[in-house]
Order: structure tokens, then sequence, then C-alpha cells
């Protein structure tokens, strides 16, 4: 199984993934001809070698003739659907531009059909989208991990004025994924095309051991003196597990008797935060009959040193049990549809039978309940109807557990 690993240590940006996946040995001439699959007239491609800090890197941009300055999601989406794309590309590229016409939704307070997407509506963005979806298509990847990513410091201008890095739509974009700030005075390092192809793509955090097949490198535009300004995407081969869908992982588990119960459930919102695949709060009884609870943690064995000193730095436990388990788990993957004028992420899990299991994420309903004025129930019930069609329509690509 060939994985790609996105090691974004400058940031990421789509430009920045398109020169990767052509220093990995992407077709560039049909990497020029990706404007005329899309219909978009007059855009010519320019492919360069430069050096970041004296790395050699793969530089993509686009010359782009006049126009629209932004446009709506349907519009986006027309582009995408002429195309002849795969259809699995085709639905992760409309994911992305799902999930960001979602944050600028929310930020905005307005429906996503009204959105109007200013940076990532333009043709370069369009094109990185589709392009880095459908390059790691053609690269034979079946799944995507990323590390940790480094966000950049200082401010941004806006159209909305001075902002902190990330800007409000990219910082909703990385909810959920490891980040950084920094390195000092870089700057803003991620864009919001670069945060959505890290939401949509990457299943989590690399895998604790696979084999290194090659490694690129794609430039961005700011070129630092003293550190590359690019991304690394290595293309490995999986180490197969013992047997299929099951996985080695990390159980941290701690005894507190001493935080109140608000503490201890923003503990661990931190703890999966900080990259843990589930905790768990359990009730137990401490010495001299203290009420306590017991807080375990899932990781992955790369990450379990840092969740181990993140459960001592969150809690007030002075003591972590490690042990190695097991983990079955069904392949899954989530999705966003668009209900009423709003996304709702849905998770899909393959059940051993080939049924599949679909789930709305709960946040997403209270918000769409909240915006719309229906019940709970009516937005459950309206994000379902949704999610089973796509699941009915759609072919199940994950190949197991994020």
């Amino acid at each position: 199984m060939t994985i790609a690993i996105l090691e974004p240590f400058s940031g990421i940006a789509g430009d920045m993934t398109l020169g990767a996946l052509v220093d990995l040995g992407l077709d560039q001439d049909w990497l020029r001809g990706l404007p005329a699959r899309l219909g978009l007239d007059g855009v010519t491609v320019r492919i360069e070698r430069v050096r970041r800090a004296g790395l050699d890197c793969a530089k993509v941009d686009f010359d782009v003739p006049p126009q629209p300055h932004g446009r709506h999601l349907r519009q986006i989406r027309e582009i995408v659907e002429r195309s002849d794309a795969p259809r699995e590309v085709k639905a992760r590229a409309d994911e992305a531009f799902m999930a960001i016409a979602s944050v600028e939704a929310s930020i905005h307070g307005v429906t996503i059909d009204r959105v109007h997407l200013h940076e990532v509506g333009a043709v370069d963005a369009i094109l990185d989208v589709v392009g880095a979806t459908w390059g790691f298509n053609l690269l034979g990847v079946s799944d995507v991990f990323c590390s940790t990513i480094a966000v950049g410091d200082g401010t941004v201008r806006a159209a909305h004025g001075t902002l902190p890095v990330p800007a409000p739509a990219t910082l909703r974009l990385l909810e959920g994924l490891r980040v950084r700030t920094g390195p000092d005075g870089a700057g803003e390092l991620v864009t919001p095309t670069g945060a959505a192809l890290v939401k949509v793509l990457a299943r989590g955090a690399p895998p604790e051991s696979y084999i290194v097949r090659r490694s690129g490198y794609g430039a961005g535009t700011k070129d630092f003196a003293d550190r590359p300004n690019a991304l690394r995407i290595v293309l490995a081969d999986l180490v197969p597990a013992a047997s299929d869908g099951v996985e080695e992982l990390v159980l941290l588990a701690a005894d507190v008797d001493d935080m109140e119960p608000e503490y201890l459930a923003g503990a661990a919102d931190a703890l999966r935060a900080a990259g843990a695949l589930d905790v768990v709060l359990l009730p137990s009884l401490m010495k001299k009959g203290r009420p306590g609870a017991r807080i375990e943690v899932l990781a992955r064995p790369a990450d379990a040193e840092a969740l181990e000193r993140a459960l001592f730095t969150e809690t007030t436990t002075i003591g972590v049990r490690r042990s190695r388990v097991l983990r079955h788990a069904l392949p899954r993957e989530m999705r966003s549809v668009e209900v009423r004028g709003h996304a709702v992420r849905m998770k899909i899990v393959a059940m051993p039978d080939g049924a599949r299991r679909v789930k709305p994420e709960y946040d997403d309903v209270v918000r769409l309940a909240e915006v719309t004025g229906v019940t709970l129930r009516e937005a459950v019930t309206a994000a379902r109807e949704a999610a089973e069609r796509v699941a009915a329509d759609r072919v199940f690509h994950s190949a197991g557990a994020p």
C-alpha cells in the first residue's frame, strides 16, 4: 500500500503541494493540461526548479488572465463536475471546497450558498485543490498522513483588517489537526487551501513505521535565508499489520481524585487536540473512599511520549501507566454533506457485511438546528437522509481507521 506523508515544517499551501507532487514524479505535461480539462481557458502553468535556502525544489505557478473576483460554491462545483476527473477525485475536491465554504459561512454568519469565495474561488486555488487531489490519485496513493503543521507567526493583512496568524478561516480549518507556532519571523505559512487539503486528505499523524520510497519538495513563494520554505512529501509503503484492520496502539492510564469535573473534561479535550485517538473518563473509588476518575488515553506509538507529557501537564496525576494494546477498527471516513444550506460532517463506517453505518457529528447537527430553527430531532433526520444518499452513491475508499 502506497502512502503519502506530508511534512509541513514550513507550512502548507496549494502550490507547495503541487510542487512536491511534481518533484515526486507527477507528469508535468498532465499538470500543464489541467486548466483545459477544467475548462479554464487562457491559463498557463509554469513549472521550474528553484532553491530555498540551498534546497532544490519544484515551483508551480499559474498565469491567469483576468477573472471574476471570486466565485460561489455552486460555480466552483460546476467547474469541477464538467471535468474528466475520476469520481473519487471530484468527491474529495468537493469536500475541500465544502469545508472552506462552511467555515467562511460560519465566520460571516451566512449560509453556504451565499458565501462568495474570494481567494479560494480564484482560478489558481481551484487548480491547486483539484490538481493536488488528482495528483495523489495518479501517483497511486491510497492514504495521506500529516505531521505537525508549522503555522507561522505575526499578523496578516486581510480584507477585514489586520488579523493574527493563522487567519480566522485557516484556523477553523485546522481544528483537530496538530499544529505549532513559528518559526519566528515567518509570517503566514498556511493558506486556507493548504489547510483544507490536509483536513480532507490526511487521516492523522504518520504511522510509526513505514518503508520510504522517495521524497519531493515543493517551494513556497517566500525565500528565507536561514531555512528552506518548502513542503516535503514522502511516498512510502505501509508496513502491513499482523491482520487486516488490527493495529498496535498504546494505552495510557492515570488516576486523579483532586480535579473538579469541568477541569477534567477540559483536560480530556486538550488530550484529544494533542493527537489522542480516544480519551475515556471512568469513575473510580480511590484510597480512603475518595471518589476519583481514571483517564484512559488511546494513542499511536509515535504520539505516546507527547501525550504522556500532556497528561502530566493537563491533569493533577503524579503517575501514568503505559501498556500496548491491539485495536481492531472498522474502515471509516468523514464526509461533509450539505443540509439545508449548511455543512454537516458525517462518519461513514463500512461494516463487515458490506453495509454502511452513517452518523452525523453532534456539534454540526446542533448548529444546524440553531441556525435553521428546527428541532434537534428534525435536524438529525435531515442530516441522516442526506448522508444515506451520499453513502449509497459512493464507493467506500478508506482503508482503515483514521
